[in-house]
């Protein structure tokens, strides 16, 4: 138990520590006449993820319960002409 106790109070004593600094994305386009480069930020990746995900999600899981209800409505709906000729 002391060791543990040490531990923890040692741990509170450290200094904390400076996250490095992630290298942006570097991306170029080019073609005959332009040439661009696009720098990217990798914390603007993670904010982009953080806010598309869910409302990817939900759109996602929308159009999936539209094409069920659309499926289940169409399998109960006889053919237009089925069992109309004698």
């Amino acid at each position: 138990m002391n060791q543990r106790k040490d531990n923890y109070r040692a741990a509170l004593r450290r200094e904390p520590v400076e996250p490095q600094p992630v290298a942006p994305r570097v991306t170029t386009l080019s073609n005959r006449y332009v040439r661009v480069t696009i720098e990217l930020d990798a914390d603007v990746q993670r904010r982009l993820d953080r806010w598309v995900t869910p409302a990817a999600t939900l759109v996602t899981g929308t159009a999936r319960t539209a094409l069920d209800v659309v499926a289940a409505l169409t399998d109960r709906v006889p053919p237009s002409g089925a069992g109309s000729r004698t």
